[in-house]
């Protein structure tokens, strides 16, 4: 009784076997001719899904060049080493060549080889020659794509203004990062047919171009740019100092012909990529303007109409008294024009004019040309002037701010 029970059973399970194989070749039938061309593009399109891909095309990324046309920063074509560990046959030796091409660590690629992913980085821009040695040893599961790296010619001469991207070819700083969408190219397309475990092995059709940046053309002459860095290098070493800052401004229209920072860095080597040589101070520190201020102080004096052009400033003793503090000249002057204020850069006329001004003309002034604001340059991580609102300005601050300090 029990065995014909059970024979039973194993005969309805291959019947039920059976009606499944012939329901599956039915409908293979009936796509393939019932169903005429739409059951065949149906099956097409279903193998498509399995060993088709779409592959990104790398674009490189714009020029950036001084007011001559010299370049100051362009991108190259190399090469990104990679493997699928899934397909690579692991072996001792295989490690050893692959460590020894690309100056890689044995137990760090080791690893990266053992993995149970089906793609690792084994390098990123690697010359495209010793890409080419490593394609030669003919590994299975080693693999190299295109990729661009960038170089600055420059190098330390222009690192803060220029700024660096990283590897990814994305602007971190300077202008690298104030520009970056119009820098950066538009990466293309294109398909590609991969085998069963992910390995690309034809080219199938390109789907879009890739489109490189566009070019970037600064006010800077690179000539001047070098000249002001030389120069200020060798001051700061002269006098010690822990760091300076450099602009070259074209006096009729503006625009920056140099811009130098000490301490600087080569940012062709990355292990200069240290904040204290990065900080761009030019942009990013406030300082006080000192007696470039004085022609501001006149200029608020002549507009308030408490001097004259033909003024005379009785700068006697040399020294002026305001509450606890004294105001001093190198030499008591004695009497002086207006031009002679400046051209000497007499503290004690300065103050005696700036004092004699309405605070709150000397602070229109001031903001009308521009302290206490924000220049808009478009670098990242530029600074804030500050102008103290003259409500709060004492006799000894009106000094001061006169010749260029507490502003």
């Amino acid at each position: 009784m029990i065995n014909a029970s059970r024979n039973i059973r194993v005969k309805l399970l291959w019947a039920a076997l059976a009606l499944a194989m012939f329901a599956l070749f039915a409908r293979l039938a009936y796509l393939q001719i019932s169903d005429g061309d739409k059951g065949h593009l149906f099956i097409k399109h279903q193998g498509d899904l399995r060993v088709l891909r779409k592959e990104t095309i790398p674009a490189g990324r714009g020029e950036i060049v001084d007011r001559h046309g010299n370049l100051l920063a362009y991108s190259t074509p190399v090469q990104t080493v990679w493997a699928n560990p899934r397909a690579f046959e692991y072996n001792q030796h295989a490690v050893e060549q692959l460590a020894g091409i690309l100056d890689i660590d044995q137990a760090l690629l080791a690893k990266r080889l053992r993995s149970k992913k089906g793609f690792v980085y084994l390098k990123r821009q690697v010359d495209p020659d010793k890409a080419q040695r490593v394609l030669s040893l003919d590994l299975a599961g080693v693999h190299a794509q295109r990729e661009y790296k960038r170089y600055y010619p420059a190098a330390e001469f222009a690192s803060h203004l220029i700024g660096f991207t990283d590897i990814e070819d994305r602007g971190q700083e300077g202008v690298e990062l104030a520009y970056d969408e119009m820098l950066s190219g538009e990466p293309g397309q294109r398909q590609v047919m991969r085998n069963a475990i992910g390995e690309p092995i034809r080219d199938i059709q390109l789907l879009r171009p890739a489109n490189e940046g566009a070019k970037l053309q600064l006010a800077i002459d690179i000539n001047l740019q070098y000249a002001t860095y030389r120069e200020l290098k060798t001051a700061v070493h002269r006098h010690q100092a822990r760091s300076g800052s450099a602009i070259v401004l074209d006096a009729q229209t503006g625009e920056v012909l140099a811009l130098v920072n000490q301490p600087s860095y080569n940012v062709n080597d990355r292990t200069q990529l240290l904040p204290v040589n990065t900080r761009n101070r030019a942009l990013v520190d406030l300082f006080e303007p000192g007696s470039t201020v004085k022609p501001f102080t006149l200029a608020a004096a002549l507009q308030a109409q408490v001097i004259r052009a033909n003024s005379v400033i009785d700068t006697t003793p040399g020294k002026i008294r305001l509450g606890n503090k004294v105001i001093v000249d190198p030499k008591n002057y004695g009497r002086l024009s207006i031009r002679e204020v400046l051209s000497k850069s007499s503290q004690v006329g300065t103050t005696k004019i700036a004092l004699a001004v309405p605070p709150e003309s000397m602070r229109e002034l001031f903001a009308d040309v521009g302290f206490g604001e924000y220049c808009a340059t478009g670098f990242p991580g530029e600074g804030v002037g500050f102008l103290p609102h003259h409500r709060k300005w004492q006799p000894m601050q009106r000094a001061a701010l006169s010749f260029g300090h507490g502003l």
